[in-house]
């Protein structure tokens, strides 16, 4: 097995930078010491893996075939970097977010809750909209009165209106 020894050390370095980062309390530092330490383990896996040869396609001649073991785990390793990274990126996001509103971060509104308080608003508009419907019954029902209807129960203008005309108007 014969390794270059650029790679040894850019691995060694790598390692050394990444977990002297990861040290620090700032979540970005976090997240660049561990991007350096994952790229390290993909080097190092790659070192490991040994001589350069003919792709792992069974065709009869194995005898240059590379081993797919390293490659299979180079790839795990770069899945798993991502989602770790994704993960530490949301967690910066967040402590973003509730170092920017400070006190009122946990009681910013929910979206559902936003929406309850917009039908709550839009209900006290219909609810406004009924009373004017009612007012204007009552309107109409007063000029029937003044012209002389009898079916009326209420007298002028200015009374109020009886138990009957109530009803009608709902």
């Amino acid at each position: 097995m014969s390794a270059s020894i650029t790679l040894v050390v850019l691995m060694a370095v790598m390692y050394g930078a990444g977990v002297y980062v990861m040290l620090e309390k700032s979540l970005t530092r976090i997240l660049i010491g561990f991007l350096l330490v994952g790229n390290a383990t993909n080097l190092l896996i790659f070192i490991m893996s040994g001589r350069a040869g003919d792709s792992p396609i069974v065709d009869g001649n194995g005898a240059d075939t590379v081993d797919p073991i390293p490659q299979v785990l180079m790839l795990t390793a770069i899945v798993i970097n991502f989602g770790v990274t994704a993960f530490i990126l949301a967690l910066i996001y967040r402590s973003w977010w509730l170092s920017n509103l400070g006190d009122e971060g946990d009681d910013v509104a929910a979206d559902e809750d936003e929406d309850e308080a917009m039908e709550i608003g839009q209900a006290g508009v219909f609810h406004a909209s009924l009373e004017d419907d009612d007012a204007a019954v009552r309107t109409i029902l007063d000029e029937g009165s003044d012209l002389g209807d009898d079916d009326s129960a209420s007298g002028s203008a200015g009374e109020e209106p009886s138990e009957r005309d109530r009803d009608v108007m709902r």
